[in-house]
């Protein structure tokens, strides 16, 4: 990755960090492949940001349109659900304050960009682990991400979305560090879960 995607807009942002991730959906070969999160498949990674996100939008007023199941095809799945996403940062209610019970108040597309460009990034490394791969993803990107989760750590983890972090060399890579600080192990691989 030659830029960093830290100063794009939330609607710049997502677009490149959904398409890093429809890169890691068409290079499956086997949905039923481990994953590197605890009793997850290739699928499941594709099932969880296709199926948590539009109930985080309907808690706020904000409704996603369906597209096909993840079960069925998740190619396709992806691809309406990412499209769908862009929409609503390239359209006009991008700006629209955005009330959620749970997250509280922000421009929609904040919101968006804090709560789910952000899920898609890490999960992209999910995807691209459990076929054996090593993502190219914005190294600042995730230092930022990491930093800004220091300081909330114990409400992440008693969230139960994050689990107990895994230790990284001192000197590992930011990729490295995040996926740690989120529970992966950064050296996890798939041939050793198969």
């Amino acid at each position: 990755m030659s830029e960093s995607i830290t100063t794009l807009s939330p609607a710049e942002r997502h677009r490149v960090v959904a398409a890093g991730f429809a890169e890691q959906v068409a290079a499956v070969s086997d949905w039923d492949a481990a994953a590197p999160v605890d009793g997850w498949v290739a699928r499941d990674v594709v099932a969880h940001l296709v199926e948590w996100f539009p109930g985080f939008l309907a808690g706020g007023g904000v409704t996603l349109p369906a597209g096909p199941t993840v079960a069925d095809d998740p190619v396709a799945a992806w691809a309406a659900h990412s499209m769908a996403v862009q929409a609503l940062l390239d359209g006009p209610d991008a700006d629209d304050t955005f009330t959620h019970p749970m997250a509280g108040e922000h421009r929609l597309a904040d919101a968006i960009d804090r709560f789910y460009t952000a899920d898609v990034f890490m999960h992209t490394w999910d995807l691209a682990a459990s076929g054996g791969v090593t993502p190219d993803l914005d190294p600042e990107f995730a230092e930022q991400l990491r930093a800004g989760m220091v300081g909330i750590e114990e409400m992440l983890r008693a969230s139960g979305q994050y689990g107990r972090p895994v230790a990284v060399a001192a000197d590992a890579d930011p990729l490295s560090r995040l996926m740690g600080f989120i529970g992966r192990d950064p050296e996890w691989r798939p041939d050793d879960h198969g």
